[in-house]
């Protein structure tokens, strides 16, 4: 009999450490879990701060693009003020010749 209470005893303290192991693995499962719901929501929020940035990014491109575009119209508008005034010159002084 005292074999028997012996197995037991052994048997008894064999599940408590396997419970114990048991929670203990619970409770680590359980905190990488939940480090795996923050790096997905730190993920989603990246992703949204990309998207936002590729969306600014956008909008300077198309401001840029137009702010270059205004530059070659102030350009493009000296040039032709310039040949206007030579033109001008021009006709002055061939007026003045054919007088």
């Amino acid at each position: 009999m005292a074999q028997n209470e012996k197995v037991l005893a052994n048997f008894q303290t064999r599940m408590r450490q396997m419970i114990l192991r048991f929670q203990e693995l619970k409770k680590e499962n359980a905190d990488l879990y939940a480090m795996v719901e923050d790096g997905e929501q730190r993920v989603k929020q990246l992703e949204e701060k990309l998207a936002q940035q590729e969306r600014d990014y956008q909008s300077l491109k198309m401001a840029r693009m137009m702010e270059i575009t205004d530059g070659d119209l102030d350009g493009a508008k000296e040039r032709v003020a310039k040949l206007i005034r030579d033109v001008n010159k021009c006709i002055a002084v061939l007026s003045d010749e054919n007088e």
